[in-house]
């Protein structure tokens, strides 16, 4: 199997001086096609840090982020971006859907940002409403859905493109038990129907243990469990 997402000894440290918290020391790790991994750890011990490193929304202190094999540290930023939208799918614990919208505008958002037609990207975002359960709610705005609705519509955005890898989030941590399992679930099938690798940062064993590898991130150190 190829490597999708590779980070080569990455530190990373907030703060200056006396005031310096390292919150990535020399990690090392690697996610790839089709794998199913959680990333685990208490709120504040860099998840969020290391997922955006991942995906070259932040620059480590040191160390490498390889991007089917790609380092996205000598790339210029238009190429991060364009480097992403072709390989990553993102889903965050709140949906960050565009309120003005309708659920069909906001799924087909990443075709239509790369220059896709508009039909075509609108007929696949309509389809992959429908995978997710939302056919009937295609044409309303996200302050017309429920929280696992809107959630379902910020996973069908994420993986209309169909990315080579997934980052979530704390994906499930806004919503509630029924729900959180539903999305987590329906993650989980469009994972396996797409052959897309999949990245869940969480706090939730529950979660983690869905995965078929499980990291612990703690006192910035990754570690497999």
């Amino acid at each position: 199997m190829s490597n999708i997402i590779e980070c080569r000894s990455l530190n990373f440290d907030y703060g200056e001086g006396s005031t310096k918290t390292s919150v990535l020391k020399n990690l090392n790790f690697k996610i790839q096609t089709n794998e199913k991994i959680a990333i685990i750890g208490q709120s504040g011990c860099g998840k969020s840090t290391l997922l955006n490193l991942m995906a070259g929304l932040d620059n480590p202190f040191d160390g490498e982020v390889l991007i089917n094999n790609t380092n996205i540290s000598k790339l210029k930023e238009h190429q991060k971006t364009e480097l992403r939208a072709q390989n990553l799918g993102f889903v965050y614990q709140f949906h960050h859907l565009l309120n003005d919208f309708s659920s069909i505008y906001n799924t087909a958002l990443p075709l239509l940002i790369n220059g896709s037609d508009n039909n075509e990207a609108l007929l696949k975002a309509e389809n992959i409403l429908k995978k997710v359960g939302l056919e009937n709610r295609t044409n309303h705005k996200p302050s017309e859905l429920s929280g696992g609705e809107r959630q379902r519509v910020a996973i069908a955005r994420a993986m209309i493109t169909a990315p080579a890898c997934l980052l979530a989030d704390e994906p499930t941590g806004n919503l509630d038990e029924k729900n959180a399992r539903d999305v987590l679930d329906l993650i989980i099938e469009l994972n396996n129907n797409q052959s897309t690798a999949l990245l869940i940062v969480t706090h939730d064993l529950s979660i983690a243990n869905k995965m078929e590898r499980k990291f612990d991130l703690a006192n910035g150190y990754l570690s497999e469990k």
